[in-house]
């Protein structure tokens, strides 16, 4: 996705710093989807950035700690001088993004987790917005605004895939990007070498425990408990690198 032409399209309107928190935030979405990722993004800091916006395109201002809730829930009165598609439609789907974010923490022993549909949901809520944004801002020409907003609401391949007692990297890749995204899409969990070896039981052992050994010279992971492996702070960044590289093609 072409990120500088998102944020350079939205600045011709909005403020830069809120036109890159925008993207950044869905981008950061984006990506949770397709490594199967659960609460790494933040949809209320999402959310909070539309209102923002919202607030910018409404009364040329914006507050930078809005209340989002009232904010929202008053749109549909208060907010007449928006464009009923983001003042009517915008608005209400961001309160549903932000009900998710602050209502759907229930996953007990045995019960289905609903972050996973929850995260798509998002998802979706997010792409429409942005999609809006882009159609009612753009300076462009159609085709250059068109071209964007598919851009925008492109379906997300998955990069990773769980099959019962392991995940596998869908993409061909050298092995130490598959172990990157593997403890990517685990993270903040420790990941076992066993589980790893399992997971990668397309490639030779050694390889595996080559490549854990180099990634922890590096820094980019560390090792903890008994043959368990975490990405630390720059084995992160390191790993979203390659998935947002692989997001690309």
């Amino acid at each position: 996705m072409d990120r500088p032409r998102l944020i350079s399209t939205l600045a011709a309107v909005l403020p830069a710093q809120l036109s890159s928190d925008l993207v950044d935030e869905f981008l950061s979405i984006r990506l949770d989807v397709a490594t199967g990722t659960l609460g790494r993004s933040a949809p209320g800091k999402f959310v909070e950035t539309v209102v923002q916006v919202l607030q910018h395109l409404e009364s040329g201002s914006y507050s930078q700690k809005p209340n989002v809730d009232s904010y929202l829930k008053n749109l549909d009165e208060e907010a007449v001088k928006l464009p009923e598609g983001l003042r009517l439609c915008a608005g209400r789907i961001a309160r549903a993004a932000y009900t998710l974010r602050n209502k759907r923490n229930i996953a007990h022993k045995g019960a289905v987790d609903p972050n996973t549909y929850d995260l798509r949901f998002t998802h979706g809520a997010a792409q429409w917005i942005v999609a809006e944004l882009l159609r009612i801002v753009t300076s462009d020409s159609m085709e250059k605004a068109g071209r964007l907003i598919d851009e925008v609401m492109a379906p997300v391949g998955g990069l990773v895939e769980t099959f019962e007692d392991k995940t596998i990297v869908l993409d061909d890749l050298p092995a130490r990007e598959e172990i990157l995204l593997l403890l990517h899409h685990a993270y903040p969990a420790v990941v076992a070498k066993s589980t790893l070896t399992t997971s990668m039981n397309r490639r030779d052992e050694s390889t595996v425990r080559k490549t854990l050994r180099a990634l922890w010279s590096e820094r980019l992971i560390e090792e903890l408990g008994s043959d368990g492996y975490m990405l630390t702070q720059r084995g992160f960044a390191a790993a979203v690198g390659v998935a947002n590289e692989l997001l690309k093609r």
